[in-house]
């Protein structure tokens, strides 16, 4: 089981991440990679879990886009 103590200290930016955008009323968190949910199965649950609890969305850079710059 998941400390979520631990969970709070490893991922303090996607937590921000999360407040940030249901502070903009906006619904979709967007990440460039899945690896930012968690190292192993507990953490993206954990990070799915908190995503559905803020009614949020998510969105993953498609593998071929990652690293391009934006037009």
């Amino acid at each position: 089981m998941l400390d979520k103590r631990s969970y709070e200290i490893k991922f303090p930016s996607f937590i921000k991440l999360c407040r940030k955008i249901k502070a903009t009323k906006t619904d979709v968190v967007l990440i460039h990679n899945p690896h930012a949910l968690g190292d192993n199965y507990d953490e993206m649950v954990e990070s799915l879990n908190r995503l559905a609890d803020a009614e949020l969305h998510l969105a993953i850079v498609p593998r071929a886009e990652r690293g391009k710059t934006p037009a």
